[in-house]
């Protein structure tokens, strides 16, 4: 049995319930600040986005922010809005985020992403390079990790296995690294 579920389906509802008391009734105001109204929507649209549910997820974000704007809430509308294809749309919506919050890493890297998935690699290094050195981010293995996805696609291959060394120095079990590193051992016949 899958424990992960049913902790989803609690957390949804939480996320829910507390979403629809933040909204209040039409036309009168909320008894609920504005700082938790918008820290629930922002909840919604986690747990929404986690679901596969993006474009609530999206909507969510937006309500979110209409009441109290935010990096993270611009970040996570720019990820929902990435699922559902509209890759410019989430790379404006960080580049808000940032603007908001420039020691934030998450955006940084989210614009990094967006461009290599555009097809525009040599764009997404100084995005990624910012993540590495942002003041705030809790993941530095994931701008590691596209960064030597775009040492790979120019054939840097010692430049590549840095960056994915790098990445599992920040999170040992972070399986994308370990196994981009596997993948150019095999290639390579060898460790570089």
């Amino acid at each position: 049995m899958n424990r992960s579920r049913p902790f989803l389906a609690a957390l949804f509802l939480v996320a829910l319930s507390l979403a629809q008391a933040a909204h209040g009734q039409p036309g009168e105001r909320s008894e609920i600040p504005d700082q938790l109204r918008a820290y629930a929507l922002w909840e919604r649209g986690y747990v929404l986005h986690l679901s596969g549910r993006y474009q609530e997820a999206v909507d969510s974000f937006r309500e979110s922010i209409e009441i109290l704007p935010t990096a993270e809430g611009h970040t996570f509308l720019g990820w929902s809005l990435s699922m559902l294809g509209h890759l410019e749309e989430a790379v404006a919506e960080c580049r808000k985020a940032i603007a908001l919050d420039p020691d934030y890493g998450n955006p940084y890297n989210d614009i990094g992403v967006y461009l290599i998935d555009l097809g525009r690699p040599v764009e997404a290094i100084p995005w990624l390079e910012k993540a590495i050195s942002a003041k705030r981010y809790c993941c530095y293995q994931f701008p590691h990790y596209n960064l030597g996805r775009v040492r790979l696609v120019q054939g840097d291959l010692d430049a590549a296995r840095r960056s994915f060394e790098r990445a599992l120095r920040h999170d040992p079990d972070y399986l994308p690294a370990r196994l981009a590193l596997e993948i150019l051992d095999a290639e390579i016949g060898k460790p570089l």
